[in-house]
């Protein structure tokens, strides 16, 4: 199984607009974060992890042309902005593209995005995605493109988030925590993805302190922080960061075993 980073910044991507910090105009392309998303690859076949505004630009910059299927985390708009970038996917394979997610996150998508699921043709030389949408119950295992995926339910802030297991990989973002019943369903991680805002608090993200305390309790192989802001370049971070805890990037590509 092979993980690809697609981004992962937060919801103002790195660098933001108008920020003349240290971070925003470093050199390292390894600071620049895009809207936070995910490739899973396996036995020939592609997940996506969310739909970010950036989506084309990160599935150009990867060399990805082939997904079969989508996890949505959530409804919020940096997770979900890129959804029209699907088309590409449901015309090429000339089938509707299934995409999977909680029940309100669907719904959300379903009325943001009328358009798309409504029952009205493209004019002639246009095109929209063709998607179905499939709810996933948070605790009960799915096939998804042929991987089998756990979704697990988390609070963020006041909606529900869902992180995902597949196999020994567990991708969660956007959570403050991570309650004790949905701990014992995380044991025995080769890879963990966690969202890791900043050092100081904040009241619907861990931060990374928070993060490194929760990839220590749950003892992942390897653990990748995702959903960064500029406060901390991606050389410092590393540097401060215990052996086995890391800073993804943009483009880094993870082997799972």
């Amino acid at each position: 199984m092979r993980l690809t980073f697609l981004g992962t910044g937060t919801s103002f991507g790195v660098p933001q607009i108008g920020c003349a910090c240290a971070v925003c105009r470093s050199a390292d392309p390894r600071d620049r974060r895009n809207r936070s998303a995910a490739l899973v690859e396996a036995d020939g076949s592609a997940v996506l992890i969310d739909t970010p505004p950036e989506l084309r630009l990160q599935l150009i910059a990867s060399g990805i042309a082939r997904v079969d299927a989508v996890l949505y985390t959530h409804e919020h708009a940096d997770h979900t902005m890129g959804i029209d970038d699907l088309r590409m996917f449901s015309e090429r394979q000339r089938q509707a593209l299934p995409i999977y997610g909680p029940h309100e996150t669907l719904e959300r998508l379903r009325t943001s995005f009328r358009y798309i699921f409504d029952e009205t043709r493209a004019y002639e030389g246009t095109s929209k995605p063709t998607l179905e949408l499939h709810d996933l119950e948070a605790g009960r295992p799915a096939r998804v493109a042929g991987m089998e995926v756990l979704p697990l339910a988390f609070q963020h802030g006041h909606i529900r988030v869902y992180g995902y297991r597949i196999g020994a990989l567990a991708y969660i973002t956007d959570v403050k925590s991570i309650p004790d019943a949905e701990r014992r369903l995380l044991q025995e991680l080769d890879v963990l993805v966690l969202n890791a805002l900043w050092w100081r608090p904040h009241p619907t993200h861990l931060s990374i302190g928070e993060a490194v305390q929760t990839a220590q309790a749950l003892g992942a192989r390897r653990t990748f922080l995702t959903h960064l802001t500029h406060e901390t370049g991606h050389a410092e971070l590393a540097a401060q960061l215990p052996d086995g805890i890391l800073p993804a990037y943009d483009g880094l590509t993870v082997e799972v075993s």
